[in-house]
């Protein structure tokens, strides 16, 4: 695990491939609860190349000095992330004075 917020990644590499490359990140909370959405592709190894934009909300706890992941949620396609915006701007529309 990882001491600094800063470090953390979804990036994971399995026999010498990256098999999900990390693209872009940012960090919606610091503190002992850590909130970070990440934009990342998974390798696709049939067709020998990284797939579509895929996004993930991970919730990290610090304990004893390190990060641990405690919780995760997936947006698997731009539909999907695109669904989430307009929910979310709608809310905050709603809520304006």
């Amino acid at each position: 695990m990882t001491e600094k917020v800063e470090d953390l990644t979804v990036t994971y590499l399995e026999d010498g491939i990256e098999t999900t490359k990390e693209l872009d990140k940012v960090i919606l909370s610091k503190g002992s609860w850590t909130t970070i959405i990440f934009r990342y592709q998974e390798w696709d190894r049939a067709k020998e190349t990284y797939g579509a934009d895929k996004y993930t909300i991970r919730r990290y706890q610090k304990r004893n000095g390190e990060y641990r992941q405690q919780s995760k949620f997936n947006i698997s396609s731009r539909a999907q992330a695109k669904s989430l915006i307009e929910a979310l701007q709608g809310w905050l529309d709603a809520g304006e004075d």
